[in-house]
């Protein structure tokens, strides 16, 4: 069964269930995962989503996405699961932890698993969906884990796996980079790195739709790595994110947004600080001095040239109206309530 129609076809013209193949999902509950959810459907797929039994979140968006149970590394259920599957999405991924052991589960055992077991079905496209931070791999435990994810698919030349690294991804749903543009509307925008950092961004919704274009040209993007972001060449520095959330406002309230340094000093006790206290309480921390370092790279920039050119995906959404999409538009729906006994 081809997985899509036509490079010319409407692929969100099609309605759920019409035949463009099944797929597996992993991380569909997350904030990534649930936009993967809704447009996959509408564009035709059917949906097998895999579900950790320990997720914080286990509730799917739609109920025609096949739910399967299952822990990361249990082999006999993603056999069973893998038996009629045309592709595989990996979007599974720890981004907290107070150790680097906290994001190996997810960011690496999960993809030992799945290569082991595609390895008797290897026709079976594989997209893994890492991060930038991974050709950084020293800067943090989380950068260090989706390199070492990385190199577990690359291990696996007979499999017919794509890599893609988008840089930060923002949209509804987000708890990290939301509440920051929720804050730089009201004038003050806090900057953590110094004044000649540059920035890519991606929507959540170009993100998947860049996915789309991969289930479409697959067999041309097979062992290779790809950056992508929201088409802004170099990214953006703090003044011109400043001036995109400012313009995301409705018009008439666009005014100068003040970026407000803040000391490198104090963002270093805080994380030790956060990271002590979440050791202590047995919580998964955002910032830590890992995060901390890779707040404060110089750069973090990603280039669509090489995958638009191999499948025609541009980016639609720039960072002002990403922004002004997300708080001001309507975001997805809440995931229906969870059927499971109590």
């Amino acid at each position: 069964m081809p997985l899509a129609s036509s490079p010319g076809d409407d692929v969100t013209a099609v309605p759920a269930g019409a035949g463009r193949g099944r797929l597996l999902l992993y991380g569909a509950t997350g904030f990534i995962g649930r936009q993967l959810q809704a447009d996959l459907l509408a564009s035709g797929y059917r949906l097998r989503a895999m579900v950790r039994p320990e997720s914080p979140n286990r509730a799917l968006l739609d109920p025609r996405v096949e739910r399967v149970d299952a822990s990361l590394d249990d082999h006999q259920v993603l056999r069973s699961a893998l038996a009629d599957i045309d592709a595989v999405i990996y979007g599974a991924g720890a981004v907290r932890g107070a150790s680097l052991a906290d994001f190996l589960p997810a960011n690496v055992a999960g993809l030992a698993v799945l290569t082991k077991v595609l390895g008797e079905t290897p026709q079976i496209p594989l997209l893994l969906l890492s991060s930038l931070a991974a050709s950084r791999r020293d800067i943090s435990w989380y950068a260090a884990s989706k390199a070492a994810g990385e190199d577990m698919v690359r291990q696996h030349p007979q499999l017919a796996w794509t890599i893609l690294r988008p840089p930060a991804v923002y949209g509804p749903h987000d708890a990290e980079l939301m509440p920051l543009f929720r804050i730089a509307r009201s004038g003050v925008l806090p900057r953590v790195a110094s004044g000649e950092q540059r920035l890519s961004f991606i929507h959540v919704e170009d993100l998947s739709a860049a996915v789309l274009a991969w289930l479409q040209h697959e067999a041309q993007l097979r062992h290779q790595v790809f950056s992508i972001d929201d088409g802004h060449i170099d990214g953006y520095d703090w003044h011109q994110i400043a001036g995109s959330v400012m313009e995301s406002r409705e018009r008439g309230w666009a005014r100068h947004a003040f970026v407000m340094p803040l000391p490198h000093a104090l963002l270093k006790v805080a994380a030790r600080l956060n990271l002590w206290l979440a050791r202590f309480l047995d919580r998964a921390p955002m910032l830590t001095p890992g995060k901390v370092r890779e707040l404060r790279a110089p750069h973090w920039i990603a280039d669509n040239t090489e995958f638009s050119r191999l499948t025609g995906w541009q980016p639609r959404l720039g960072l002002a109206q990403g922004i002004r999409k997300t708080l001001d538009g309507d975001p997805l729906p809440e995931p229906l309530p969870s059927l499971e006994p109590s």
